[in-house]
This record gives C-alpha cells, structure tokens and sequence, in this order.
C-alpha cells in the first residue's frame, strides 16, 4: 500500500505504508512534510520506516526530524512497537513520555490508538 490520505476521526491523516522508503535523513522527513501538504494535518509514520538513530537521541537526528513538523506546524505520529528502544534509554523514554503529553508529537502504538487520540483532540 503507498502512502495515503485519509480522514481518521475528524483530522485529515497522511498514513505511510510501513515498506515504503526508510526515513534515514532529514530530507526523508522533508519529502513527508511535502506529501502532507496535499492536505494532511497529521503525517502517521510507522515506527520500523524510521532509522535507527532516531532513537538514540545522541545522534540528534529525531530532534531535526521532530523539529521540520513542528517548523511546518504538522502533528507527527510514530506509530508502533518502540519498547526494545525504551528499554535501553531513559532520554527517550522522557522525550515519548513528554511528546505523549502534547499536541505535535505522539508514540503510539497503532493507528487505533492515533484514531482515539485524534477524537480527544477534535
């Protein structure tokens, strides 16, 4: 399945297909942005399309990733199991914990879960 638009509980949601390409540099992040501005509020990334270093924070790059959506004032959600990472770092568990208390990003562990947390938002 591509990337594709779709309205999920009132927001307009940009859904990458989890074999699409991986999200590797920050203008892999940029090319989503792009394809939101087709009318989604939402870019809904699965968490296996993201490099490896998005989760170890000392790499920076999930910060310039995380960033572009904010910059461009699109919510991102990571969508997926994430815990082998949570497990191995307290700075990422306080950054999911701290975005998970937001509005711009989320960790969520599937699309049901963006769907509820979107409704809560409407």
């Amino acid at each position: 399945m591509p990337d594709v638009i779709q309205e999920r509980a009132g927001a307009t949601v940009l859904v990458c297909d989890p074999d699409g390409p991986p999200v590797a540099t920050t203008q892999d992040a940029l090319d989503l942005v792009g394809a939101a501005f087709l009318g989604a509020q939402v870019v809904a990334v699965p968490a296996s399309r993201l490099d490896e270093r998005f989760f170890s924070l000392g790499t920076r790059f999930a910060g310039e990733v995380l960033q572009k959506f904010v910059n461009y004032r699109l919510r991102l959600a990571v969508i997926g199991d994430i815990s082998r990472h949570l497990a191995s770092s307290s700075a990422l568990r306080a950054l999911v914990h701290e975005s998970n208390l937001g509005d711009h990003v989320w960790f969520l562990p599937d699309l049901d879960a963006l769907d509820a947390r979107l409704a809560a938002v409407s």
